[in-house]
């Protein structure tokens, strides 16, 4: 079954784009992505057939919805690029590495205490944002992951980036506004990406 016929049989519009750095219309193509944004829900169930599709699903919106728990029918979309859970009420992420393509996660304003640890094993991960999240501390091997081309960390609790971040130097965005980091410390952050946009 094609997602076009899916998301039709689920009310679902595979149109338009927003909110986003880069849309996802010029990048993915219009048949595969699934918008399911504000919505009330809770869980997935009433769509879990469909979602088990997954190499024909690039692009997932369940923003601002009332999920609690991460979906388990979306951790099977082996084909998934792109996935947005912005201002839900998540807390934590399961086993992802069957997300073996995913390359951009946006969690914004959820109830994250920490960076998920499950991120670790996305080998094609690009662009993570966690900002509005109440986490305390960047991990040390989200500093060493490489390939990294956008992080918002936007109104979380850091203080302070790990020492060594030399491996984001790919990086083209770092978003760091609302945080209280000390003048010294944006200082040796600019000095160590000089060749990324570091928004404080």
């Amino acid at each position: 079954m094609k997602t076009a016929t899916i998301a039709a049989a689920l009310g679902i519009v595979l149109a338009g784009c927003f909110n986003e750095p880069e849309p996802a219309s010029k990048t993915v193509p219009e048949g595969t992505r699934v918008y399911l944004q504000d919505r009330g829900l809770e869980n997935l169930s009433s769509s879990a057939d469909a979602l088990k599709e997954g190499e024909k699903i690039d692009y997932l919106n369940l923003d601002r919805n009332k999920l609690k728990e991460f979906p388990p029918e979306i951790a099977r979309l082996s084909g998934l690029k792109w996935l947005r859970l912005n201002r839900n009420s998540l807390s934590k992420l399961p086993d992802l590495s069957a997300l073996v393509n995913l390359r951009r996660i946006y969690l914004r304003e959820n109830r994250f205490e920490s960076v998920p640890e499950t991120l670790k094993d996305l080998p094609a991960l690009t662009d993570v944002d966690l900002s509005g999240n109440p986490i305390r501390s960047v991990p040390d091997w989200l500093a060493a992951k490489k390939g990294l081309e956008g992080l918002s960390f936007n109104g979380t609790l850091i203080e302070k980036l790990p020492d060594d971040i030399s491996a984001w130097k790919s990086l083209k965005q770092l978003q760091l506004g609302e945080l209280r980091l000390s003048s010294n410390e944006m200082e040796r952050v600019r000095k160590a990406l000089p060749a990324t946009a570091v928004v404080f």
